[in-house]
């Protein structure tokens, strides 16, 4: 059963990956303009905080990467964190956690 779920997990990796780096540098420009921007609205332009909390490499460090992912396609229940499903991919979600993680601006 264990293994069943690490192949499961290292196959969705594996196409994660695989779908981020699908991503034109005209998106790539179009995603950081977004985090900038949007991400930054509530986060702080700088991603430090504001009305939504922290988004620095010391806050996500434990977080892993699918968890980041998740929040930003689905958003977070009880909060002003809304779904970005609608605009993003998987993929670009994928995408722009890295970059978040990596203290990217």
């Amino acid at each position: 059963m264990k293994r069943t779920a690490l192949i499961a997990f290292s196959l969705i990796s594996s196409a994660q990956v695989a779908q981020a780096s699908d991503i034109s540098s005209a998106r790539e420009s179009e995603l950081l303009n977004l985090l900038k921007h949007d991400c930054g609205s509530c986060h702080g332009l700088s991603l430090k905080g504001g009305l939504g909390p922290a988004l620095t490499p010391d806050v996500l460090r434990q977080k892993p990467i699918e968890y980041i992912t998740a929040t930003i396609l689905y958003g977070r229940s009880g909060t002003p964190m809304p779904p970005w499903r609608p605009f993003l991919s998987e993929g670009e979600a994928n995408w722009l956690a890295q970059r978040i993680k990596e203290g990217v601006q």
